[in-house]
């Protein structure tokens, strides 16, 4: 037999082996607050021999309160970390309750150096968890399929005014950084041809790259990149606020449905706004080639204007527009999904807020590049 005491005179345990796997244990004394000098050190009080695989409670002790059980909560997850089970068959009654609460209460604490999954391990996990967010984005596809195309059949029940505003926030506010941004693109365009052009004397071709990479590449491209920073970000943070504001549910309680209130306008905005402004980006692009071609390259504008036509033709032009209403859904899906997902406290709103940007771009670039292999198989 083990025996061992704590300093206290009034709170002891007493453990001792009665048959070679079960340790039983003796709780003397009172187990409250006045009578505890601190925490017991288990590892120091009890001996456990090897092959002990389970531990009971053989008395109660005289009075038990919160920090008795507490003490107790600590012994059963010291001995869970020694792979025994603790059974509190020997507790009164109500001692019994209070020492399961605590012990549900306080779960066992985590290792300060966790489990690293391996190599293969990273990878196979990073792949799962982006096939479950391509799952979420392709349910949220087929919700808007589900609810979207009865409310195009029946236009009158769309929320036009919500639709009219959104058309506001996310074209009309959006033309200045759509329109300055192109605008410095075409011109960054137009000095890099033209530095590698004019060394062969062929500074008119500057127009052609220019043009044809900005109807067909980069004004969709960065339009799309623009709105999705600045508009499905917002979108995010919106239904994120009103998740964690009850607003949503308030809206389902009132049998307004969340989808036709805050979804499908964005959606349907957006897909109106995406087109107009990436012809805007368009012209603005091209005037940016245009005044640095007649600056530095000797290229005037008015031959550069003349020659546009000889260069690309309305194929072209919509060979980049056909991509902008794809981008306008991914983007509000993405925006959407991540704000009706946010639950908790106002930190995951930016959290959902991060999340939707980096989704949201990644797949415009997958989607525009996709869109690139398509149309070179189709000989465009």
């Amino acid at each position: 037999m083990t025996q061992s005491t704590t300093e206290s005179t009034q709170a002891r345990i007493r453990a001792s082996i009665e048959d070679e796997r079960v340790l039983s244990l003796y709780l003397e004394g009172h187990w409250r607050l006045a009578d505890l000098q601190g925490h017991f050190a288990f590892e120091q009080l009890i001996n456990i021999p090897t092959g002990v695989t389970k531990a009971e409670i053989r008395q109660p002790p005289q009075s038990l309160d919160s920090a008795g059980a507490l003490e107790i909560a600590r012994l059963h997850r010291f001995l869970q970390q020694q792979g025994i089970e603790l059974k509190l068959s020997g507790l009164q009654p109500q001692q019994q309750g209070l020492a399961a609460l605590l012990i549900e209460r306080n779960p066992p604490e985590k290792s300060e150096h966790p489990h690293q999954p391996g190599f293969l391990a990273s990878i196979g996990l990073r792949v799962f968890g982006i096939g479950r967010e391509m799952n979420a984005f392709l349910a949220f596809l087929g919700e808007l399929a589900a609810r979207g195309l009865p409310a195009v059949l029946a236009p009158w029940r769309i929320r036009w005014r919500e639709v009219a505003g959104e058309i506001q926030a996310a074209g009309v506010r959006a033309l200045g950084i759509v329109g300055l941004l192109s605008f410095l693109i075409g011109m960054v365009m137009a000095y890099q041809a033209g530095a590698t052009l004019a060394d062969f004397g062929a500074n008119i071709l500057i127009v052609n790259l220019v043009a044809i990479i900005t109807l067909r590449e980069m004004g969709p491209l960065i339009t799309a990149i623009i709105v999705a920073g600045r508009t499905g970000s917002s979108y995010t943070a919106q239904i994120g606020t009103m998740k964690i504001t009850e607003e949503v549910d308030a809206l389902k309680a009132i049998g307004i449905p969340p989808f036709s209130m805050l979804i499908l306008p964005k959606v349907i905005a957006l897909m109106i706004v995406l087109p107009l402004l990436t012809l805007f980006a368009n012209l603005m692009g091209l005037a940016g080639g245009a005044l640095v071609a007649a600056q530095q390259f000797e290229v005037p504008v008015r031959i550069y204007i003349d020659r546009l036509p000889e260069v690309v033709d309305l194929t072209t032009l919509m060979l980049g527009l056909v991509k902008a209403p794809v981008f306008a859904i991914t983007i509000a899906l993405i925006g959407c999904m991540q704000g009706m997902r946010v639950s908790g406290s106002a930190a995951a709103v930016g959290r959902a807020t991060t999340k939707s940007v980096v989704q949201a771009i990644f797949l415009v670039i997958v989607i525009d590049a996709v869109f690139s292999v398509a149309f070179n198989i189709l000989g465009y």
